[in-house]
């Protein structure tokens, strides 16, 4: 049977998931909507998604050019909406769309298989960065792209703000660092970001530090 911690936290991923969409629907409106519609334009061939989430990206993806399409998440509610959307949108999605549990540092895919990697807002909340790097490395193929759209560690007062509310802020917000150096992880990790540019989320504050654009392997 399970305890009391483990019920508490499976109620709060329930919680979680279920204000995902409302907690976001603002940013949506005010850019993040765009910011993803210009990412995914030119996604094509095989694409894997890490931290699908509740499918937020769905809507942006283009209605061509995907041969497969693999949606990855750990958290069971957010899967339970995520498989949801992608039966509303069985029109428009690959007929090869799969909704699959797992983590970034262990993906269900051979070496070197995926054309397309999508990772948009998980990298902050990943338990080992590192790891998930390096899985990401070894399933993109070698003229793959890894399409990024990442909160990070701001400068100045900014990040000296981050530090100070990160450890309440890993807790409300599902395991969430705000104070990682993501550019500097995948450089380390073999990836090339000079195409991704650094970008502020709508809002700004002490979440906006960000990522936006496409790495790729080298």
């Amino acid at each position: 049977m399970a305890g009391p911690v483990a019920r508490l936290g499976r109620a709060y991923d329930r919680l979680f998931a279920a204000a995902y969409d409302p907690v976001l629907a603002g940013p949506e409106r005010a850019g993040l909507g765009r910011a993803r519609d210009t990412l995914l334009a030119g996604v094509s061939g095989d694409v894997l998604e890490i931290g699908a989430g509740t499918g937020a990206n769905l809507a942006h993806l283009p209605s061509a050019g995907l041969t497969s399409l693999l949606l990855v998440e750990p958290s069971a509610p957010m899967r339970r909406r995520l498989a949801r959307r992608v039966r509303e949108r069985a029109d428009v999605l690959p007929g090869d769309t799969r909704v699959v549990a797992g983590h970034a540092a262990a993906l269900p895919v051979e070496d070197g298989s995926v054309d397309t990697l999508v990772s948009t807002l998980v990298l902050c909340s990943v338990p080992d960065l590192a790891a998930a790097i390096a899985e990401l490395r070894r399933v993109i193929a070698p003229d793959g792209r890894l399409l990024l759209l990442e909160h990070v560690a701001g400068h100045g007062r900014t990040r000296t703000l981050q530090r100070a509310v990160d450890p309440a802020w890993r807790v409300v917000a599902r395991g969430c660092r705000l104070v990682r150096d993501t550019r500097t992880a995948l450089d380390r990790g073999g990836f090339d970001t000079s195409d991704v540019a650094d970008w502020t989320l709508p809002g700004g504050g002490f979440t906006g530090p960000a990522l936006l654009g496409t790495a790729r392997p080298r």
